[in-house]
């Protein structure tokens, strides 16, 4: 599976994306759209990750992900956003092998990242790099 196949399947498959992205194994137009919030709704509870992690990494109020929640679609923004969350998701899950392991790791706290939980990190640009970059350690067995 490709890295956009698992991203896809993350974010819900072909059903909340829609089957354009499958078809041009690229989430760019469904992004500049604005990606449908229940895939915020799949991801959250596919990985159990609170609602008030999410907004933080999305950077949205509580009436903003009220009105999406409605509208049932976010911004282009916010969809890259989730994006960025989907990709270092899917990034975990090649990196440990299971979505179990990948999920323990984003919740726990980690010497490399000075002891905050990558979960914590994603909300920043510079914060999901810093994830991945420990991901990278790991995979090529550098001690972090």
């Amino acid at each position: 599976m490709t890295e956009t196949e698992k991203i896809i399947e993350i974010l819900g498959g072909t059903k909340l994306l829609g089957k354009t992205v499958i078809r041009t194994q690229t989430l760019i137009p469904a992004i500049r759209k604005g990606i449908k919030f229940d895939a915020v709704t799949y991801l959250t509870r596919l990985y159990q990750i609170p609602d008030v992690a999410t907004q933080r990494i999305i950077a949205v109020s509580d009436r903003a992900w009220a009105r999406r929640k409605a509208s049932n679609r976010l911004d282009p923004v916010e969809s890259d956003r989730l994006y960025r969350l989907a990709r270092l998701i899917a990034r975990m899950e090649e990196v440990f092998g299971s979505r179990e392991k990948a999920e323990i790791w984003l919740k726990e706290p980690n010497r490399a990242l000075s002891m905050q939980t990558p979960l914590d990190l994603l909300d920043t640009d510079e914060g999901a790099k810093q994830v991945e970059d420990v991901l990278i350690r790991i995979e090529h067995g550098v001690f972090s």
